[in-house]
Parts: C-alpha cells; sequence; structure tokens
C-alpha cells in the first residue's frame, strides 16, 4: 500500500497539494463565476475570502475584454488553454499580469461545462522585463532612445497610413570641437544638447540619437505645415538656449513611405541646408572650405 502523502491518488495528498500551492487554482463556470478556488488564488485577488469571489465572478477583474473573448475562442476550439496571458485588476486597483492554464470539463450531472485552472501571476517579472526593454532602446550617455528602438518604430509604423514628420539634426562641428575640448567636455555637451531638443518637443514625440553627433525626433501625426512649424520654432529657440551650434533638416511623410525614408529625406535636405550656408560663409568671408572638412 502507498503511504499517504506520496501518491497523486490519495485524496489527502490532493487536498494539501491545492491548499499548499503558491499557484492559484480555481473551478469557474461558463459565466466566470468562481465555483471554488484555493487559498493562493483568494489571496492573488486580494479577497478576503470564496463568497466575495463568488458574488464577484472574474469576469469583472477582467481589464481588456479583447483578451477575454480570444481566450474563450481558443477554449472552444480547443478545449484548452495553456498559459495565455491576460491582465486583471484587483478591487484595491492593483494590475496584475497572470499567465492563465484552463481546461473544460463536463459535469457528469448536470452536463454543465465547468474550467478549472490556474493563474500563475508574472507581474514582478513583467515589470522587470519592461524596464529591461528600456534600458535596451535607451542612449546610455544622454537618456535619448538609441537605434533599436528605432528598428522597433520603423516596423511599428510601416503598415500604418498614419502620418509623420521627422526633424535631422546634427551638431556642428563636433569633431573639431572633441579635438579641442576633449572627449569629456564633447560628452558634457551631447547631454545638453538632448535636454535641449527634449524640451522642445512634447513627452511623446521620440528624441532618438542616431549617431555621435546626430539625432532624429518623430513627429506623430504631424502634417507637412506642422513639421516646419516646429523646426522653425527649435531654429528661433536654439538662438537662446542650444549649448551648441547645430544644423537642421526636416520632412514630413509621403504616400506609403517608411519612416526610414521619411528620415532620408530630412538627412539630405539637412546636407541641402549646410551647402547653402557654406556658400553664404564663403561670400561673407567666413571660414575656409579646408577649416570647415576640419570641423565637420
Amino acid at each position: 500500500m502507498t503511504p499517504s502523502f506520496r501518491s497523486l491518488d490519495d485524496i489527502d495528498t490532493l487536498r494539501s497539494l491545492v491548499k499548499n500551492l503558491r499557484e492559484a487554482i480555481y473551478i469557474m463556470n461558463a459565466r466566470g463565476d468562481i465555483l471554488d478556488a484555493n487559498p493562493a488564488f483568494i489571496n492573488l485577488l486580494g479577497v478576503r475570502a470564496l463568497a466575495d469571489l463568488k458574488t464577484s465572478g472574474t469576469n469583472e477583474f477582467a481589464v481588456n475584454g479583447t483578451r477575454r473573448v480570444a481566450e474563450r475562442a481558443l477554449l472552444a476550439r480547443d478545449g484548452f488553454v495553456r498559459d495565455f496571458e491576460r491582465q486583471l485588476v484587483r478591487p484595491d486597483g492593483a494590475l496584475l499580469t497572470v499567465l492563465d492554464t484552463m481546461y473544460a470539463v463536463t459535469d457528469t450531472d448536470s452536463h454543465e461545462t465547468v474550467y478549472h485552472g490556474m493563474l500563475v501571476d508574472i507581474t514582478h517579472r513583467k515589470k522587470v522585463e519592461d524596464e529591461l526593454r528600456q534600458q535596451s532602446m535607451r542612449d546610455p550617455l544622454t537618456g535619448c532612445f538609441n537605434r533599436r528602438y528605432l528598428t522597433q518604430l520603423d516596423e511599428e509604423l510601416c503598415s500604418s497610413e498614419t502620418v509623420w514628420g521627422c526633424l535631422f539634426i546634427d551638431i556642428d562641428h563636433f569633431k573639431h570641437y572633441n579635438d579641442t575640448h576633449g572627449h569629456q567636455m564633447g560628452d558634457k555637451t551631447l547631454m545638453r544638447m538632448s535636454r535641449f531638443l527634449m524640451r522642445q518637443v512634447r513627452a511623446e514625440e521620440p528624441v532618438i540619437r542616431i549617431g555621435g553627433d546626430e539625432f532624429l525626433i518623430v513627429l506623430r501625426g504631424a502634417l507637412e505645415s506642422q513639421t516646419m512649424l516646429v523646426a522653425q520654432r527649435m531654429q528661433a529657440s536654439a538662438l537662446r538656449t542650444a549649448p551648441v551650434p547645430f544644423s537642421l533638416g526636416w520632412a514630413s511623410r509621403q504616400p506609403q513611405e517608411s519612416l526610414t525614408g521619411t528620415m532620408d529625406r530630412a538627412d539630405q535636405n539637412l546636407l541641402a541646408v549646410r551647402v547653402v550656408e557654406r556658400s553664404s560663409m564663403r561670400r561673407l568671408g567666413g571660414p575656409s572650405a579646408d577649416e570647415l572638412r576640419q570641423g565637420s
């Protein structure tokens, strides 16, 4: 005879397992009402007792109704779901991210379909993953977004009909500045420049460090006229508060154009602006072409 608590065939073993397991185990009907649950489930949802769950039902805790519908569709098709990620909000307002695993069972007496399931709380794990993801998309020196973020943004926008504008910014003669003042001062200048750019746009308009002294700003929803106004405002503000001189080129999205395509046109416009500026400086007796090449 198998000793007690050493076999899953033993009823006391199963009771102990369900009671003491840290994962939240539940039985739910088709309406989403909790028929029974273990202590871990009650603690997870932040209620005092099973009676509170019976009056509430887990549907009330669902955050994204679309995800709930998708989960039910999988249940109807396969009879089970495994590690289905969704969010719940507890009565105290806390937001949870959980993995839901459940399967359908037909009651032999009532012929009612019920669901046996388990929730695994991954809220902390998701928070850490999100923080790491954000860090991987930030330039450690300036705090701006980096090229990895730009790649993600390009993929996100490529299939949409959204309009946007791009500002391409390049610090003037930065190599010469670094050679003259040292790289430590150059780094401080990049940080000051990034803060200046962030102050010129809204929080949802990302400032991206493209290269050593090059920055890109993406203006979501901006038409050509709006992009031009932002560029003009930034150039006017630069005369008063920019840490160093810079050149700016801008472009707005053309039909079916990718973000990279708009960015490239903004960069070409910046180069055209520099050609005009250098020509004007030569006429006014400014730095020679050799001096400008050294500072480029």
